[in-house]
């Protein structure tokens, strides 16, 4: 009588099955986990691009309603354009607001709950026009914004001359 050699083998097949769908258990896990990450930087993307949009729309707007009949003139028409001119951190110690009509009005769609930045405020924005010399027409557009999924504020920045 001879003796079968399948004792030593029983189980095996069960191991490699179970080690089988460990791996690809673990690949599409890793997979998941890539296209979460691309759909966030799809996003992150998408606000930065609406970041800049909004940044070049106030500053065409305050080209366009300049008062450019002297330098003068020139200089304090673009000073009432300037919202928040001294708050460096994204709204979080407050200053001047703008009552510049163009500029609340672009405030109004920066902040749209629909449309605007997701957890931008009108406080977190800022316009900064230049009042040296040097710097003459110089304006500086902060735009900050907090993406629903994350905790970090984000921030563009746009400076310009208008001349």
């Amino acid at each position: 009588m001879s003796v079968s050699n399948s004792s030593t083998q029983s189980g095996f097949f069960l191991i490699e099955a179970l080690l089988s769908i460990l791996i690809f258990s673990l690949g599409i896990l890793g997979m998941v986990a890539i296209n979460a990450r691309a759909i966030e930087a799809r996003a992150d993307a998408e606000y930065r691009t609406d970041a800049a949009r909004f940044a070049d729309d106030i500053v065409s707007q305050i080209a366009l309603n300049v008062d450019r009949s002297s330098p003068a003139n020139m200089h304090t028409s673009l000073a009432t354009f300037a919202h928040q001119p001294t708050n460096p951190d994204c709204g979080l110690n407050g200053s001047t607001l703008s009552s510049n009509v163009v500029v609340t009005t672009w405030l109004g769609r920066v902040t749209a709950a629909t449309t605007g930045l997701p957890g931008a405020v009108s406080t977190g924005q800022q316009i900064v026009v230049a009042t040296a010399a040097t710097d003459f027409n110089r304006v500086t557009v902060n735009l900050c914004w907090r993406a629903p999924s994350d905790t970090a504020v984000r921030r563009h920045t746009l400076i310009t001359y208008v001349n």
